[in-house]
């Protein structure tokens, strides 16, 4: 089944879906899609019905009975029945409806999105579900059932531990924000600068650029119009983006602490200990907090790639990020449409930690995803930032890129480390030495990582006596942000 031309770079997520819905055999078969809101979901499940014939629901926060007659109503239509509605009393009937429904080409599909909508109002449904999934496996009808949501927690949980799904989905389909490259071409911008801008603001996330008034900036003097116009005005709809993605997680009920908790990292404190004393608590206290807001999606882990069990916690989604380093900590302003005083006052925090923990993450991504096994030094298995022990000065040091490939054994062995700088100065052969130190404080533990590759990223250029020693060098690597949009 061809993808439709309006599926912007949805390739896999596409293939995924359609293997699913072609599987061989009778029975009823169940499939999950999940994803932040605005990653396109529902505009891919809509035309995936629409080509096969299936029949869409979007549920709605409403109540029981409501939502009962809503999910009658769609299926009547679906089926052409005269007044376009079937009374439906209970789950079970509706169940019942679908077990019988006429299919094309050997099944009928179903599609039922915003699915944690109805578990808010009927907590019984995954197990109903499980029953009819049960009851139906072998039948001789076929049904392609498939369930979606974007409260991340909820649909991951439907198939954890003992609850009544697990076991039951043989296709679960995760819907991910655009790669940066991706998101460059999906919002036009040719200008690399300009590019990092936008995604640092906004990410990978498509279902942005329909919300924002005016078209996204050509170049980087347009950028603090185009931020006034859109995430920092008060009438734009992502202006409070960040209360809306928390507030659809009904698991994160004290929001209060989970925005501290949020703030804290965006501020630059990565690890539990700095954490929790940023929000003046015990360690022992924010780990609950940080776990539900990774469930949720809105904090990642990155384990230490030298240390195992030494997490490193970074902001998910950049437009959240955003918001707690540069509109909450002024809202009054901002809301007062004094914009222009606020974004100014704003911008040290904004580089420091919008624009440089933006630039570490596409260093790593570039070098994961982009970069060539020349570049990196051999094929690159895994990716991550690192914190490394000076025991004779009795400090410590951040490495941005730990790249490491895996030997035959199943042992990591250290390929290149990088660093990347998001300054207004060029890198220089400082920047070089200190890297070269690093290497060989890894090496003590790690002796292979003496042979591995030194990755410089700069957003801002390199010094001329920096790319002349790096041209007589095999094992260095400049990478601007130039070759990190556009080169291997």
């Amino acid at each position: 089944m061809d993808r439709p031309p309006e599926l912007f770079a949805r390739e896999s997520e596409w293939s995924d879906l359609t293997s699913f819905v072609e599987q061989p055999g009778p029975g009823t078969r169940l499939a999950l899609v999940r994803g932040r809101r605005r990653q396109g979901k529902s505009y891919l499940l809509r035309r995936l019905a629409t080509a096969v014939g299936g029949f869409y629901y979007q549920a709605v926060e409403e109540e029981q009975s409501q939502a009962l007659a809503g999910f009658g109503a769609a299926l009547g239509e679906h089926l052409g029945i005269p007044g376009g509605r079937l009374a439906i009393d209970s789950w079970e009937d509706a169940l019942a409806v679908l077990e019988d429904l006429p299919s094309k080409d050997g099944s009928a599909v179903v599609v039922i999105d915003e699915f944690p909508y109805l578990m808010n109002h009927s907590p019984e449904l995954p197990s109903l579900l499980q029953r009819f999934i049960d009851r139906t496996r072998d039948g001789d009808g076929a049904l392609r059932l498939i369930l979606c949501g974007s409260a991340l927690s909820v649909m991951a949980g439907l198939l954890e531990g003992t609850q009544a799904l697990r076991g039951r989905a043989s296709t679960d389909v995760v819907v991910r924000t655009f790669d940066y490259r991706t998101s460059a071409e999906f919002w036009g911008i040719t200008n690399p600068a300009t590019a990092f801008l936008v995604d640092a603001v906004v990410g990978g996330t498509p279902g942005y650029r329909d919300l924002l008034p005016a078209s996204p900036p050509k170049r980087a003097g347009d950028f603090a119009k185009w931020l006034a116009a859109g995430p920092l005005s008060p009438a734009s709809a992502l202006f409070r983006e960040d209360d809306y993605l928390l507030t659809e997680e009904r698991a994160l009920s004290d929001r209060a602490l989970y925005h501290s908790v949020v703030a804290a990292i965006a501020s630059g404190n990565t690890s539990q200990a700095a954490v929790a004393q940023a929000l003046g608590r015990e360690q022992r206290s924010v780990q609950h907090p940080l776990r539900a807001l990774e469930d949720a999606g809105f904090v990642v882990a990155i384990d230490d790639a030298l240390r195992s069990r030494r997490p490193i916690y970074r902001i998910a989604d950049p437009i959240v990020r955003f918001h707690h380093v540069v509109t909450r900590r002024d809202l009054a302003r901002f809301e007062d449409r004094r914009t222009a005083e606020a974004w100014e006052d704003a911008q040290p925090r904004f580089r420091t930690h919008v624009l440089g923990p933006h630039f570490e993450n596409l260093a790593r991504e570039f070098t994961f995803r982009f970069a060539s096994s020349g570049t990196v030094g051999g094929q690159v298995a895994s990716v991550g930032p690192a914190v490394v022990n000076d025991t004779a000065q009795r400090t410590q040091h951040e490495v941005d890129v730990v790249a490491l490939t895996r030997e035959q054994d199943g042992s990591s062995r250290v390929l290149a480390i990088g660093e990347a700088k998001h300054t207004t100065s060029k890198r220089t052969l400082g920047d070089l030495t200190r890297l070269e130190e690093l290497r060989e404080l890894i090496a003590k533990k790690q002796p292979a990582a003496a042979e591995g590759n030194l990755l410089l990223f700069s957003a801002s250029g390199f010094e001329s006596s920096l790319k002349i020693a790096a041209g007589k060098r095999a094992d260095v690597e400049l990478i601007d942000i130039d070759r990190l949009y556009n080169g291997t």
